[in-house]
């Protein structure tokens, strides 16, 4: 939540001084105010004192007083504050706040957007069928269609930027406010006003909403294959069982090395990136987490179920978060070597608390590391082969033979 930047709430008290004894009657001319010029405002702008209590700002912290004050005086004498909206100025102070702090990574959760973050691990959600991000200039971008979903038939690409939905600007908006625009029921048609990657112009693109299933491990290889190839979309509740499942399946039926495919993975559960790392490693540290009064250190416990599997990781620039914490885990201990592009730089801790207003602020209370002490943040993370092309595609199919080639070295092949 641009580092994604957000809508800025300053609020600006002038009082003006219309300084007049008696009431003009029709036929006298109104007085012109010292230093008036067509330039300027009608009246001079000067203070004046608040003349009686704004009521009881107990509890507010000091250095918010003036917070309180301008949402008193604003509510008891501005003209138009019959038709103010509370919630519209307790949620752009809370965005304000959240401005100041400068980090994309913070934001603030509507209550009507909260079902969307909870929805979406889930396993299923109603909606076009995109992963996207809210980009430092504050654009919202695809990080990929989910595979076989609404947006890729209709033609919606990894990097596309979405400038509008249903001729709305979604610009200036949080991310979770410009997906609950995008999502919608099945059935229902959306238009999306895009930039694909390279083209000075947009274009409109219709996607039928549909019912978007959310499998976090595909396998992408044939069942019984020599090499396996599993793709993780991202970190869910279910994706290590499902993972564990998977690899058991392929390994019995004669799997001999592994491609773990993180590309596009945009990260998720902590947790669950954790014990995937388990399974791959049989000691040594998978994280080093820095919070503001306490490192921790995350270290794989022994017994995992595919220590000595051959595997190689692929990944690209829209590898994120828990992605990067394995690949990180994984060369930095000499497990596996990364092929593709550099990765996407997210290495913050983040933690989702509830508000009052059945809203909630999504923060970043911590960073991570590699084993290696690397940083994440900012900067990604490099594969050990880079591969990379202007075409998406090719891109795809040559870090995938290289990948190949790997393992069959890894095999002695």
């Amino acid at each position: 939540m641009a580092k994604l930047s957000t809508l800025i709430f300053t609020l600006f008290f002038f009082s003006m001084i219309a300084a007049c004894a008696s009431e003009p009657n029709e036929k006298a001319p109104l007085a012109t105010p010292p230093g008036y010029s067509e330039a300027s405002a009608p009246y001079s702008i000067a203070s004046e004192p608040t003349k009686s209590d704004l009521g009881s700002s107990q509890g507010t912290p000091k250095e918010l007083e003036a917070i309180w004050e301008a949402w008193a005086l604003l509510n008891r004498e501005h003209i138009d504050r019959a038709s103010f909206d509370s919630n519209t100025f307790e949620e752009s102070a809370i965005k304000g706040l959240i401005d100041a702090v400068e980090d994309t990574h913070t934001s603030y959760v509507d209550p009507l957007v909260l079902e969307i973050e909870q929805t979406d691990l889930s396993g299923q959600f109603e909606g076009i069928g995109a992963h996207v991000r809210r980009r430092e200039d504050g654009m919202i971008q695809i990080i990929s269609p989910i595979e076989g979903g609404p947006a890729e038939a209709a033609g919606i690409l990894a990097g596309d930027i979405i400038l509008a939905v249903d001729g709305e600007s979604i610009e200036g908006l949080e991310l979770l406010e410009a997906v609950s625009k995008i999502r919608g029921p099945k059935g229902s048609t959306v238009s999306l006003t895009v930039k694909h990657i390279g083209q000075l112009e947009s274009t409109v693109i219709e996607v039928l909403r549909d019912v978007i299933a959310l499998p976090s491990v595909l396998l992408r290889s044939d069942p019984g294959a020599d090499i396996t190839h599993i793709r993780i979309t991202e970190f869910k509740g279910d994706t290590p069982a499902r993972l564990s499942e998977i690899l058991d399946t392929e390994i019995e039926s004669g799997s001999k090395g592994l491609i773990l495919d993180l590309r596009s993975n945009p990260g998720g559960y902590l947790q669950q990136v954790f014990d995937i790392a388990n399974m791959f490693l049989d000691d040594g540290v998978i994280l080093l987490e820095e919070r503001q009064n306490e490192n921790i250190t995350w270290k794989a416990s022994t017994g995992g179920a595919a220590t000595d599997l051959p595997m190689v990781l692929l990944v690209n620039k829209y590898s994120a978060s828990g992605s990067e914490i394995l690949m990180g885990a994984f060369q930095d201990s000499g497990r596996a070597i990364a092929i593709g592009e550099q990765t996407f730089g997210k290495g913050t801790v983040n933690v989702f608390r509830k508000l009052s207003n059945g809203g909630g602020l999504y923060m970043s209370v911590g960073r991570w590391y590699t084993p290696n002490q690397r940083l994440i943040e900012g900067e990604g993370l490099t594969p050990d082969i880079l591969i990379t092309s202007r075409d998406s595609q090719e891109a795809d199919i040559k870090q995938v033979d290289a990948a190949y080639e790997e393992i069959e070295k890894l095999l002695g092949n």
